[in-house]
């Protein structure tokens, strides 16, 4: 059944808006909900010990969430609320703020990651010891859960059908837009016993990153902007420049969809109305909005994939390098020193900016599996550190989807050539002389490859190999025999089935 769009039968005195990946006040369906069931809601944003203390001091996205409260505690005030900010443990955090405001009720957004799982059923018993309920609400996506089945009522493992049953049960329903606006007359100010400003960044323990000198609008004035300008510069001709890292092709809109400054229901429902017009752009675009989701679902039903499993166990017994050569081969990838410009070029952009490309995604994700022969699990620990827009199920379905090892992923014998996808999708090499200025005197036909250059060309460009660049770090040929030979287990587990 949809969800009902109605005000809960209980009405409470005193409510508690728990803000967490929902950082807007517009069509939130926790605070539309809040705002219908309470007279007076109180809002608070808690900066969570056990997830900020794993992090390292300078990270863009601390710096992203601290400037979207400042905004987003500016609104608030504005019409007649604002935030309650603390810096604690958020499992034991909410039920003391709770009992202290002498509130009945507490409303959040659903996060189904499973540290986020335990946390919420552990403030929901501590919030029931004081007599208050915990609501939780669906907002970062169409559908969650249960909601998209296969006709036998089990989830799907292959996206392609997920999409065509995603597709057929939208409608304008699900898209419709929580009207919080009507009710914000029930916002309450921080009582001055309990208000607590936003604090510096510094007195969070975080340092000040680059994020300020980035082309990356924070809040939700800042994914708007985004989204408008996105819509205006070319949603048709996504599905032509999407793959061009040259290009100003994609959205730039994952990190406000994963900290909740725009809403899911005003993009899909943008695309999913150009979709139907025949804007084949938009529906590439909305395709993969439905990706982002299918991965959720794959995360909700398989929690244990984000313990390092394989969605598919025979994977798991692939024998990945190890010891001190595969710790220097991780080394060089990480820093963008394996001699495959296109590779080292998308290393450089997420080292410097937080950001890469969905393209170079794969590519990267495929050359540290199948050419250096590493775990993925190594590069997927790499990509949750350094990603602004790090979500744990996209993250993990797309390392699983490049080692072969997850659901509808890529056949374990498909291989990238770094080189080839180079040529291919940054043909000019634009791309690469951005990030690698080294090879910027290159011709075209020699940026790709720098090793195969004739010494006059590399000398035209005063480019020494092993002083200026990195010779390539394995040979793809061969590294391409070796990786079908690590995957024969799984092989002849597929032959077994068969």
């Amino acid at each position: 059944m949809p969800p009902i769009l109605l005000a809960v039968d209980k009405t409470y005195p005193r409510g508690l808006m728990w803000f967490r990946r929902d950082l807007r006040l517009a069509d939130n369906a926790a605070l539309y909900h809040a705002l219908r069931s309470c007279r007076a809601v109180f809002c608070a944003f808690v900066f969570d010990e056990e997830l900020l203390d794993g992090l390292p001091r300078a990270d863009r996205r601390v710096e992203f969430i601290h400037a979207s409260l400042a905004e987003l505690d500016a609104v608030l005030r504005e019409r007649g609320g604002g935030l309650i900010v603390r810096h604690a443990a958020a499992r034991d955090e909410i039920a003391r703020l709770a009992r202290a405001l002498d509130v009945q009720a507490v409303f959040a957004n659903r996060d189904d990651e499973p540290q986020a799982v335990a946390r919420d059923n552990h403030v929901r018993g501590a919030l029931a010891d004081t007599g208050a309920m915990l609501h939780l609400h669906k907002d970062r996506a169409i559908f969650e859960r249960d909601e998209v089945l296969t006709r036998a009522g089990q989830p799907f493992a292959v996206f392609t059908p997920y999409k065509r049953a995603w597709l057929a049960k939208v409608d304008e329903f699900y898209l419709k837009p929580y009207p919080v606006e009507r009710y914000l007359d029930a916002l309450a100010p921080p009582p001055a016993d309990a208000e607590s400003p936003l604090p510096a960044l510094q007195a969070l323990g975080f340092e000040t990153t680059n994020l300020a000198a980035l082309d990356l609008p924070t809040g939700a004035s800042g994914g708007g902007r985004l989204f408008e300008e996105f819509f205006d510069r070319h949603i048709d001709q996504y599905d032509q420049l999407r793959d061009y890292p040259a290009r100003r092709g994609p959205s730039y809109l994952s990190v406000h969809l994963r900290f909740g400054t725009v809403s899911i229901r005003e993009l899909a429902g943008v695309a999913h109305r150009l979709a139907l017009a025949g804007n084949a752009g938009a529906a590439t675009w909305l395709s993969e909005l439905i990706w982002r989701e299918f991965y959720f679902q794959v995360l909700w039903h398989r929690p244990d994939v984000a313990d390092g499993k394989s969605f598919r166990p025979e994977y798991d017994k692939i024998a990945w390098h190890h010891g001190k050569h595969a710790d220097g081969l991780f080394a060089a990838w990480c820093e963008g020193r394996t001699g495959y410009p296109l590779v080292d070029a998308a290393m450089a952009q997420i080292n410097q900016s937080g950001y890469m490309h969905n393209r170079l995604r794969m590519v990267v994700a495929s050359f540290l599996c199948k050419d250096l022969g590493l775990d993925w699990r190594r590069g997927e620990a790499y990509f949750a550190q350094h990603l602004n827009d790090y979500e744990l199920a996209s993250n993990n379905g797309g390392w699983q989807w490049a080692s072969s090892s997850g659901c509808d992923a890529q056949p374990w014998f498909r291989i990238f050539n770094p080189v080839t996808q180079s040529q291919r999708f940054d043909p000019e090499g634009r791309f690469i002389r951005r990030y690698l200025p080294q090879l910027a005197r290159l011709p075209d036909n020699a940026i790709h490859a720098p090793w195969t250059a004739p010494p006059v060309e590399l000398e035209a460009a005063g480019l020494v190999l092993g002083r200026d660049y990195p010779a390539p770090i394995v040979d793809h040929a061969q590294a391409r025999e070796q990786t079908l030979r690590r995957y024969a287990v799984v092989r002849s587990q597929d032959k077994q089935k068969d």
